[in-house]
């Protein structure tokens, strides 16, 4: 039991030993002056955007919209995906395989109908 588990012990040790390893080594080499600290440098500490200087508040909180549009499109993009192995396969499967697969795009319809009927495909609310 415990040589079955040993690979992932080592496994576990290597993945914390080399974080670890840089952590203490940064630090020795800033206590030792080999690592100087760092001086707070206003041209460092500016947000670069393209090479222009920002023009407002940095940090603006996008429209939640964006990223549920996005999300949508690859959750209907991935499923659609699943759809092409299937009819490279079509005349072998038979009718259990059609019957799965008119299930498959039954369910796929329905979230997308779903979607258009809460009008989460829609810009404007």
């Amino acid at each position: 039991m415990l040589y079955e588990y040993g690979h992932i012990g080592i496994l576990v040790i290597i993945a914390l030993v080399f974080p670890l390893g840089a952590l203490v080594t940064s630090w020795a080499f800033q206590y030792v002056k080999i690592r100087p600290t760092s001086q707070p440098d206003p041209v460092r500490d500016d947000i670069y955007e393209c090479g222009l200087r920002t023009e407002g508040p940095s940090l603006v909180q996008f429209n939640f919209r964006y990223y549920y549009i996005a999300l949508l499109f690859v959750l209907f993009d991935v499923e659609v995906i699943f759809l092409f192995p299937w009819a490279r396969v079509f005349d072998k499967v038979g009718w259990q395989g059609y019957f799965e697969g008119m299930a498959f795009i039954g369910i796929l319809s329905l979230g997308i109908l779903y979607a258009w009927r809460k009008r989460a495909l829609e810009w404007k609310l």
